[in-house]
Parts: C-alpha cells; structure tokens; sequence
C-alpha cells in the first residue's frame, strides 16, 4: 500500500496528527511509522510545522489529488434470506439499526468525505430503493441477473461505472461504528477485522506490507475480509478484464467476485484461462486492518436482534408479532428463522420455539385476487379431524397467515413410485369418502372464465390456436355439466409435492388453497398432469384410485378435467408471467394436455 498518500491524507484531515496516531492509522510499529514519516519529509511531500505540526506540501497535494476517490458503489440487489421474514417486506441494506437504515449510514458517512457519485446495483424489491435518488442524488442500476447468479454478476453489470475511476465498493447491508471512508485513498483494499478461534470466513494471508498474497476459505486467529473493499483505476484496469471472462465460464454463477480475486492470487485463474496476459496473474491489493467492533456484517437476524435490542421484542414486522401473540412468547425466542419459499403466491419461513420447528406463510400482494382465505379456512376446519393434514396452530381466514407444524426430515412423495402414489391415494380417496362438505364449489368453467379475463386484462394470450382450445374446453365444460356427476370435498391441487411422506412413514397433504366441493375424480386429473404423466400412466393411477376398472363416464370425466386443468394452469402460468414470473415449459406442457386430452374425450365419447 502506499503508505505516502495515507501519511498526507492524515496530514490534511489532521496537521497536528501525532505519529503514534499516524502508527495506529497505518498498522505499523512506531519506528516504522517515524521512518516513513522522515521518507515523506525527504521526497518533499510534507515539512514539520510550528508546535508539533505537519504542513502538506504541493508534491504532497499533486499525490493526493491524483489518488482521489471518484464515487461509490453499493451492492444491494440480493434477498437476505436468513433474514426473514423481514426481508419478505424490506431489503437487507434498508433495515434500521438504532434508528437509521444501514445503506444511509454509509451514504451519510461517505457524503461527510465528500465521495457524493453513488451507484446502487438494486434487484429485490428494487422500487424500495427510488426515494434515495431524491433524497441523495444517487444512481440506480438494475442487475437482471440478482436472483440467479452471485455478486460477480453484480460487478460485471457495474463495470463500467468501475472501469477507469477510484471507487469504493461496498454492501447496503453493512454497519460501520466510525467512518472509515477518506476522500483520497491509496492503493486497492479490503477492509479486515481480526477473529479468534475457529471461523469459515475468508483469510488474509499478506507480506509485511500488508500486500494480500492468498484467501483461505476457513481458518483460525487471521485476519479475514470483512467490510467494504477499495478499487483503484489500477486495480479494476487488471481485475475487470480477468472478471469479464469469469463471467462467460460455465460453473461460476454463485461465485462471489472475491471468488475471482481469491483464484487470481492462487495461480488458479491462470489455469482457467491460459490466454491470460502476464499483467493479470499479479494483481496488487491489500489489507485495511479495522478495529474491532468496528465493522460489523449481519450474518442473521439473531446477530442483529444482539446489536440493537429493538429487535428482540418490537421488529415492526407483521409475521414475527403473530407468532409472538400466537405462542404467548417473545420475538427474541422465536429463533432459527430461515427462508423456506419466497414466490410471487406465497412467502414461507420456518423456525423454532423450545426446540419445536414451525412453519409460517404469508400471503404473497394480489394473492386475494386468486384465493378466498375464508374458504380455505373453512376447508381446513372441515378436515381437521380427518387427521391428514399437517398440523394447525393458527390460521387468519382475513389475512391468510398460516402457522402450522414443520417435520423435519420429511420428503415429498416419489411420482415414479407406484407404492408412494397408492398411498397418496388412499390420502384423497379417504377425503372424498369422508361425506365432509363446505359451502363452496371449485368451479372450474368460472375459473378459467376468470383467469381468461386477468390474461387479457395483461395483454394478448399468445396462443396463436388459443380461440380454438378455447371452444373445445366450453364443449368439454357443457359435456361435464350434462353428466351432472356428483360433487364432493376435493383437494384440487393434489400434486406429488403436496404430499409430505414423514419419517414415520405417516403422509400429510398440505396447501388447501384450491380445495372445493367438485367431482372427486378431478383430485385423480390433477395428480396426474401435476405429475407429467402419460396416458399408460394415467391409465394406472385411474386403476389405484378407484381399485377397479373406471366406467367409460368416469374415464371421459378424468380425461375432462386434464384437459380443463393443463387449460386453466396454462392461463394461470400466462397471467404469472405478465406480473414477471416465468414457469419455463410448465405453460406449453400444461397447454398442450388441454389440446391433448380434448381429442382422448373425443375418442372416449364416440365408442
């Protein structure tokens, strides 16, 4: 590191700065600092002043004025999944500690230095971030990539913000105690906090002048990286080049960029790329020793809830002051929190209360447009003595929120597996025998009526044959309607990953959302499209289901309804997408079992 611009930068900010402090600054021995200080004096930089005073000379501003910070950018495009349910509403960075959100800190911290030109790679929850343009003149930059790759996507997105300039680089979700950031810096850097004992952090391994030679993942009593990092014109000059083509090798979508600058000092990305040029393979970076306690990165929210006890009993979120009402306990000992689903229908989190695991779901925003809570509730109060759901604790017909049992170590059930799958239909079979009734239908002409609207609402349905489908599933729909087959409690969403498969060997079918009273043969449909399967195994599942051969109306009734259910889940997954979130193949597969299953009905009527 260049030890100069950090005696000047100190000199400017402080001139009656005394060498013990310029020692503790610098990391070094107080004879090495005094010997550097001499070096300064010598090369013209600095000159003693009156009454133990330094007086910055011009060389000495020229070299800080060439060593000037340019801007900043803040990474804050991730989930923090481990700290749920909190992030389910706010992002990491916009978290408050002691009253202030954690990426204002450090924009307020880096506006008192005078570094104002800030860039926020945003992705989760991006829109939660707009106010900081007006509020501190900051730039947004979208990563596309945020929920699929890792940070050195993030910093290839941002290159050319980096490229050519002097930038600080740091995390929104970081807490600096001081402000450690300068208006002028010397050579790149990453900030370092020293841990005793045992830690799966990265290491520092450096020389005596502090130049990073190695990370090691793992170790014990080290340095290791923790905190911001500092990239000068010539660092990012060489370590860009070698991310952009880090970025086009195959593997590398969850490396982080440190993972790049780690393999970089091993040797190793000279093997992953052999055509790389010999100024690549020895990049300078090095250690910015902090204090300790100075720097802190929030590894959950347990960390956080012992920093800021505000936490601990009064987090502000919804979620966490439910489970605390419900078990009559406080937030601080409902622990182990970690994310289990986070989509755009649902939110799930699991934790712990007195070593007991529980999982909590929350309703995703426009969920009430797809699914009466009030009726699902009435389903699982139907059902509960039936003993094949997973257990209750709680459940709000007005909000949706769901508490119930998590069993560790279960496993969903095996499609492929004919023994698991007549398991699961002794499951529904027990359901539709039950006589249990609720005041509500799943009316599927009524349901895709409705999804067909929302599609619509969203723009073209892209089907280029859609009107024709759309006519065979009213035929299908009159057909269904003149049998007028009987109507029982049905599960509707009967698919292999709703059934839970314990250790005991005890199963539990979940998620009721859709449930209804319909033709009980819909719930031998559902699985069998949700399952992917093809005519001879649908054939089988018919012969499990009812134990005997169907009758030609029970065949031409499941046939029916996979094709009105591949036609409704199309729509469904159609309507998704338009709000930005994609089901790959499941939209064609689904639609082509409406088209598919429509000529199996024809062929089932004419015999």
């Amino acid at each position: 590191m260049n030890r100069s611009i950090i005696i000047c930068r100190s000199i400017l900010e402080n001139p009656t700065i005394t060498q013990r402090e310029l020692s503790q600054e610098l990391y070094v021995s107080l004879g090495t600092t005094n010997n550097l200080v001499k070096e300064c004096i010598e090369n013209n930089l600095i000159s003693p002043g009156p009454s133990n005073s330094y007086e910055l000379l011009p060389d000495g501003k020229e070299l800080l004025k060439q060593n000037k910070v340019d801007g900043a950018l803040i990474i804050a495009a991730g989930f923090g999944s481990r700290f749920v349910p909190l992030t389910f509403e706010t992002p990491k960075g916009l978290l408050e500690v002691f009253g202030e959100r954690m990426i204002e800190r450090q924009i307020r911290q880096l506006h008192e230095v005078g570094v104002t030109d800030i860039t926020i790679v945003v992705g989760y929850l991006k829109e939660k971030f707009e106010y900081l343009i007006d509020k501190y003149n900051v730039k947004l930059l979208y990563n596309a990539e945020y929920s699929c790759k890792n940070t050195l996507a993030t910093i290839y997105h941002a290159r050319k913000i980096l490229r050519g300039k002097n930038m600080y680089v740091l995390a929104s979700d970081n807490w600096m105690r001081h402000n450690m950031y300068h208006a002028y810096e010397g050579s790149a850097w990453y900030s370092s906090s020293y841990m005793e004992g045992e830690t799966s952090e990265w290491c520092l391994i450096t020389n005596k002048k502090g130049r990073i030679n190695e990370v090691v993942i793992g170790g014990q009593d080290c340095w290791v990286m923790y905190g911001p990092a500092y990239f000068s014109k010539e660092f990012s000059d060489q370590f860009l080049t070698v991310l952009e083509n880090y970025y086009e090798l195959p593997g590398t979508e969850q490396f982080y960029w440190e993972h790049v600058l780690l393999e970089l000092l091993s040797g190793e990305a000279a093997k992953r790329l052999p055509s790389l040029p010999e100024a690549q393979k020895n990049i300078d970076i090095f250690i910015n020793r902090r204090q300790m306690d100075e720097v802190y990165e929030f590894e959950n929210l347990e960390e956080l809830r012992h920093f800021d006890i505000k936490y601990q009993n009064h987090s502000d979120n919804q979620a966490l002051e439910l489970v605390s009402k419900v078990f009559n306990i406080k937030e601080s000992e409902i622990i182990n929190l970690r994310c289990l689903k986070s989509g755009m229908t649902n939110k799930s989190f699991l934790f712990s209360i007195n070593s007991h695991h529980y999982i909590c779901r929350i309703p995703g925003p426009g969920t009430e447009l797809l699914i009466n809570r009030k009726q699902e509730k009435a389903v699982y109060d139907a059902v509960k003595d039936l003993d094949i759901t997973e257990t209750i604790i709680h459940f709000d017909g007005d909000t949706g929120y769901k508490i119930a049992e998590y069993y560790e170590g279960a496993r969903n059930a095996d499609a492929k597996n004919p023994e698991e799958i007549a398991s699961c239909m002794n499951i529904v079979r027990k359901l539709h025998n039950s006589g249990l009734t609720v005041d509500h239908s799943f009316d599927l002409r009524e349901r895709i009526d409705f999804y067909e609207k929302l599609c619509k609402s969203h723009g073209d349905i892209l089907f280029e044959d859609y009107n024709e489908v759309r006519s065979h599933m009213t035929e299908l729909l009159d057909k269904l309607d003149s049998l007028n087959r009987p109507k029982r409690l049905s599960h509707l969403d009967d698919n292999v990953d709703n059934f839970l498969i314990l250790p005991d060997g005890q199963i539990r079918l979940i998620d009721w959302e859709y449930a209804g009273m319909c033709d009980p043969l819909v719930d031998v449909s559902m699985c069998a499209i949700y399952s992917y399967y093809n005519e001879e195994e649908t054939e089988q599942l018919i012969q499990i289901y009812l134990q005997r051969e169907p009758t030609d109306e029970e065949r031409y009734s499941i046939y029916a309804h996979m094709a009105l259910g591949g036609f409704l889940w199309s729509l469904w997954a159609v309507y998704k997408a338009s709000l930005g979130e994609e089901f790959g193949e499941y939209t064609i597969i689904m639609y082509r079992y409406a088209k598919q299953y429509y000529k199996k009905c024809k062929e089932i009527s004419s015999i």
